[in-house]
């Protein structure tokens, strides 16, 4: 399957990918590739072969849940580099453009 000039910009603004003329003649290329490679599949024999549902055999290994001891506030409070009376203080990552945010 041969993809056009049309399709490039169709997909481009579909994909909310910017479109850049200069480079259209590779993405046709390209995308030509993917699907002569996708049509190759298609000749594939998977007569008797089962769909995976996840791509390892791995299991994952489930541990008992067990009630431990744990750290209470006040105590994690005195160990916190800053902190106030009930929470840990951060230093801010995000500008949510609040202004009582802390600085």
């Amino acid at each position: 399957m041969k993809i056009d000039r049309e399709t490039v910009k169709k997909i481009a603004h579909l994909a909310r990918l910017e479109h850049d003329p200069k480079t259209e003649e590779a993405m046709m290329e390209s995308m030509t590739e993917i699907l002569d490679w996708v049509e190759k599949l298609d000749e594939v024999d998977t007569e008797g072969v089962e769909p995976l549902i996840h791509m390892s055999y791995e299991i994952n290994v489930m541990r008992e849940d067990q009630v431990k001891a744990h750290l209470n506030r006040s105590k994690a409070l005195e160990i916190a580099p800053r902190h106030d009376q009930q929470f840990f203080r951060v230093p801010k990552i995000l500008d949510t453009g609040s202004s009582n945010s802390e600085k």
